[in-house]
């Protein structure tokens, strides 16, 4: 069945290797970590401490990470090897940042060997993944060498639901193997259990999504965007972030309708992906509209300069890492991801900061977070991208609601938190209880 799977695999990066050369050529992506992908060959530091072994594939999921190894770190006294590894650019630039003292490695493709190189390297004594991210050779791998492997902030939305179920006897055996299955909702868990977690490996810890989002719009990573473009405190500021093709556009045209009602209106637009924001730069330009690009703007830039202090620019987020500060810029915060396939972005920070928040129809990778916001007056849901530019007025026409329902919203993020520290206590009993079970075959030995 490895075997199988390596000719599959094969087969399908052959496939796909015009579009991947293609990306490799224009965007300058895949480039990185090709002999730790393709071949297993981590580098890994020898340590005297027991090694656990956290993945995250991109950077959504590094950003909730850290919030998991640093209390985990906390809560076992820095008493482990951290190795953090990542499958995609954007998220091992973030993992350099967010993880100084930990080392850095790529995750494998799910080749066998490739996958039983980079255990050997690293020789894990667990090994951590966030959300769902299972391959079949890296967890057989894993469960051939006893290596426990949990899955953190699990969820499954109901369209994936409906597709594993089509192959739940290939697919039940991977995740009858999970030690631990951290599900954050009891939804999250009933599918996750139809498709064979065992009920001792599975447990309900909510979402890591809501715990140590910042709520202060004084901090320093947002005060500092705020000088740098420029907005005064008195600034009405509509933001677009996270977003897809053609949700910048939408906002774009929006905005230039509504800043001839209400002036001083602002307008930050944040694409999902870097390399699109050359092609949103172009979209702003092309209708005759001042544009500053955040990647041009030094620590030092004030609102004394004459390019910041144009008040009818339209300001672009193009750097990767702070959209999360940029979210405490936001009186209106539009989510993207939620017009289209995509299934929704991040609306949890946005809401933190107290901002009115507005996303999509399509927000399946965010239903219970919705379904939580909806029930507290806490979002507004469009069901057409006609409708953005009339809610947003009405939200300018009255800003009491504005206020009211950005109260909700942060009050509703704070009523949910405490899913990292369960998490983390869930990790620290798996490794300990391993542990201890060594110790005592050894002894037996």
């Amino acid at each position: 069945m490895r075997w199988l799977l390596n000719i599959a695999y094969g087969l399908l990066l052959t496939m796909l290797s015009p579009f991947i050369v293609w990306r490799m050529v224009r965007h300058g992506r895949y480039r990185k970590g090709i002999a730790e992908k393709l071949l297993g060959r981590v580098s890994c530091v020898q340590s005297s401490r027991p090694v656990v072994w956290f993945h995250a594939v991109s950077v959504g999921e590094i950003i909730q990470l850290q919030k998991v190894v640093d209390e985990f770190q906390r809560q076992t006294a820095n008493g482990y090897h951290v190795v953090i590894s990542t499958s995609t650019d954007t998220g091992y630039e973030l993992a350099q940042k967010r993880f100084p003292q930990c080392q850095l490695t790529w995750f494998p493709l799910d080749f066998t060997w490739a996958v039983s190189g980079a255990i050997d390297r690293i020789q894990p004594a667990m090994v951590v993944l966030m959300e769902l991210e299972l391959w079949p050779n890296f967890l057989a791998e894993c469960h051939r060498r006893a290596v426990p492997v949990a899955v953190v902030n699990a969820r499954m939305s109901e369209r994936s639901h409906r597709g594993y179920l089509r192959i739940r006897r290939l697919l039940a055996p991977l995740f009858q193997e999970l030690t631990l299955v951290a599900a954050q909702s009891e939804t999250y868990a009933e599918r996750l259990r139809s498709m064979g977690v065992s009920a001792t490996a599975l447990r309900v810890t909510g979402s890591i999504k809501f715990d140590g989002v910042e709520t202060n719009r004084c901090n320093s990573k947002t005060s500092l965007l705020r000088q740098m473009f420029g907005l005064s405190d008195s600034s009405a500021v509509l933001m677009a972030g996270s977003t897809q093709d053609p949700e910048e556009q939408m906002a774009l045209e929006a905005w230039m309708q509504l800043r001839q009602r209400f002036a001083g209106l602002r307008l930050i637009l944040v694409p999902r992906h870097r390399e699109r924001f050359d092609s949103v730069a172009n979209i702003v330009t092309a209708a005759n509209v001042p544009l500053i690009r955040r990647s041009g703007l030094s620590e030092n830039s004030g609102s004394s300069s004459s390019t910041i202090a144009n008040s009818d620019a339209v300001l672009l987020l193009d750097t990767i890492g702070e959209l999360s500060a940029c979210w405490g810029l936001a009186d209106i915060a539009f989510v993207g991801g939620s017009f289209g396939s995509r299934g929704g972005q991040n609306m949890i920070e946005p809401a933190a900061y107290g901002a009115c928040v507005l996303f999509g129809p399509n927000t399946s990778n965010f239903r219970d977070v919705v379904e939580c916001f909806r029930e507290n007056d806490a979002c507004i849901q469009l069901e057409t991208q006609q409708q953005f530019e009339q809610q947003v007025a009405a939200l300018l026409n009255d800003p009491n609601r504005r206020l009211q329902m950005g109260i909700n919203a942060r009050e509703t993020v704070l009523r949910q938190q405490g899913a990292t520290a369960l998490t983390a206590s869930l990790l620290c009993h798996i490794i300990e209880h391993d542990a201890r079970t060594n110790v005592a075959h050894d002894r037996a030995a």
